[in-house]
């Protein structure tokens, strides 16, 4: 199957036209596509399936929990996929079957590890300060930021380790299992014009353990552009994969391809 990837398109302010891929069986959105929900209308007659998972920008000025069910309801207007804490099961040409497990996942700000998290907190004040989101008429602030993202990452855990059920004619439910997030599984992943700082825990994750579960783990969030290999001791390896636009006027979106597919 092959696979389309965008993130971070930003229509809100950005002036980019997404076009399908030649050939391309599925799209997948990894978040930040338009903080207004308007540009999601782009995707509605895509010619293949799009699956779509939020990224922290489309909570922008909203309470979390309303925003996650106005998201739903948009998607399934335009007929879009919204994977938050969900799966599906796709079919691929070669009579194959992928589950695509998806979540925002939010920042749990332990990439650093437990001793750097009060730092990493300070830090994202910051963005927490540009999102305006709520909770039951509360910030979400890092704190609560805190809170979603290990609920996200409890759910992911347990989907990603789950085995496939046997179908009525003994067939696995699913083959293989595609990871969906809108942070970074990994420090892997930083931003390298930033690197190692407080700030960056506001986009990665240290999920490298989970990597073992899933060939692919695609992501957004970080305005550059990553494909990569991680080996794993017990055997096998993951891909990890971003195709995030960013901002023309930072030049984040030069050399982008909106066209860029990967093989499932």
């Amino acid at each position: 199957m092959k696979l389309q990837v965008l993130s971070d398109l930003h229509l809100e302010t950005e002036l980019f036209t997404p076009q399908p891929a030649p050939h391309a069986d599925l799209l997948v959105l990894a978040g930040d596509v338009d903080s207004t929900w308007a540009g999601l209308a782009r995707f509605a007659d895509w010619p293949v399936p799009v699956i779509f998972v939020p990224g922290n920008h489309e909570f922008d000025q909203r309470d979390i929990d309303e925003a996650r069910q106005g998201l739903r309801e948009r998607c399934d207007e335009l007929g879009l996929i919204m994977l938050e804490r969900d799966s599906c099961v796709m079919n691929t040409p070669d009579g194959r079957r992928l589950r695509f497990v998806g979540t925002t996942r939010w920042s749990d700000f332990d990439v650093f590890g437990r001793e750097q998290r009060d730092r990493a907190m300070r830090a994202a004040s910051y963005y927490v300060r540009v999102m305006r989101a709520t909770r039951g008429g509360q910030v979400f602030d890092p704190e609560a930021v805190r809170v979603e993202a290990l609920a996200c990452r409890d759910w992911l855990a347990d989907t990603l380790a789950q085995a496939a059920p046997v179908d009525a004619c003994g067939r696995p439910e699913w083959d293989r299992t595609i990871a969906i997030t809108h942070y970074g599984p990994s420090l892997r992943s930083a931003d390298p014009r930033y690197g190692s700082q407080p700030g960056t825990a506001s986009f990665c994750n240290a999920d490298d353990d989970l990597l073992a579960l899933t060939p692919i783990w695609i992501h957004g969030h970080l305005h550059c552009r990553h494909d990569y290999v991680v080996s794993h001791a017990q055997g096998g390896q993951t891909r990890v994969v971003s195709n995030a636009r960013g901002h023309g006027h930072k030049g984040e979106s030069d050399h982008f391809n909106g066209l860029y597919c990967i093989e499932a």
